[in-house]
């Protein structure tokens, strides 16, 4: 899993760059058109709000995964080394279920929803839903990484410890 996620990050991080790119170019544009030709365009604002809703979303998952995300870790920096190792497991199970619950099952109803009513931009005139997809993109791929992480939080010697104490051989007595 670990080569499928360095392909999903060096996917994300181009992602994100050419959001950024033509979020600062769209940018550009309206700043001349306001105020070098005098007419702003119209179009240029509703742009600039579904590319920063992107980045947002998209740079949340990949902060996620990096394990740069906004931590409060008053709690951890207490423990002891093992009950760090199960606090690290419980709020990678917490963050698992929100990104199921309310990013993947909730974004996808959103997003089925706008489009069944067929809501659009009003500048655009471009589907909402289209829009809203970001948030179970996103969801997914903070699953993508949460599940990464509780794979290598659990140490492969307990899980054959596991195995040991339900009456089967490991891999290690065999040798």
């Amino acid at each position: 899993m670990t080569r499928m996620i360095v392909i999903v990050n060096r996917i994300l991080e181009g992602v994100l760059m050419a959001i950024m790119a033509l979020m600062t170019v769209n940018v550009l544009w309206q700043i001349f058109t306001r105020f070098i030709l005098g007419d702003p365009s119209s179009y240029t604002e509703e742009i600039a709000r579904f590319l920063l809703i992107w980045v947002g979303l998209l740079g949340a998952s990949y902060t996620a995964g990096a394990k740069k995300h906004l931590a409060i870790d008053i709690l951890g920096t207490r423990l002891r080394e093992g009950a760090r190792e199960y606090l690290g497991i419980f709020i990678d199970l917490s963050l698992l279920a929100f990104a199921l619950l309310v990013m993947v099952i909730g974004g996808a109803r959103l997003v089925y929803l706008t489009l069944s009513l067929r809501q659009s931009s009003a500048a655009l005139q471009i589907p909402l839903g289209i829009v809203y997809l970001v948030i179970p993109v996103s969801g997914f791929l903070i699953i993508l990484y949460a599940l990464d992480s509780l794979r290598t939080a659990i140490p492969l010697r307990s899980r054959r410890h596991a195995f040991t104490r339900r009456g089967e051989e490991s891999s290690a007595e065999r040798r």
